[in-house]
């Protein structure tokens, strides 16, 4: 994926780096080209979008342990500001 990409581009960690998205808009359009459908993995809606707008057929978006981190946090953050959130043990 774009990771993956950026890593073997000397560009580790930033796969928004110029080059590598424009590698990306290449390979997108040359697979297109060659009548295949084009995939990418993208972590979060606005990349998303992007690459359906340059021509993606099918975009994956998140990951799994991504997922699983934002809920757990979103979870823990809703239970920290509860006014009642002192846990009552009910054993």
């Amino acid at each position: 994926g774009p990771a993956d990409l950026s890593a073997s581009m000397g560009h580790p960690g930033n796969p928004g780096h110029p080059d590598v998205q424009a590698a990306i808009r290449q390979g997108i359009a040359r697979i297109r080209a060659a009548g295949k459908a084009a995939g990418i993995l993208a972590t979060a809606e606005p990349q998303a979008r992007q690459w359906l707008e340059a021509g993606a057929t099918f975009v994956a978006v998140g990951v799994d342990t991504m997922l699983l981190s934002a809920a757990a946090s979103d979870l823990l953050a809703r239970f920290k500001t509860a006014p009642d959130a002192a846990v009552k043990n009910t054993y």
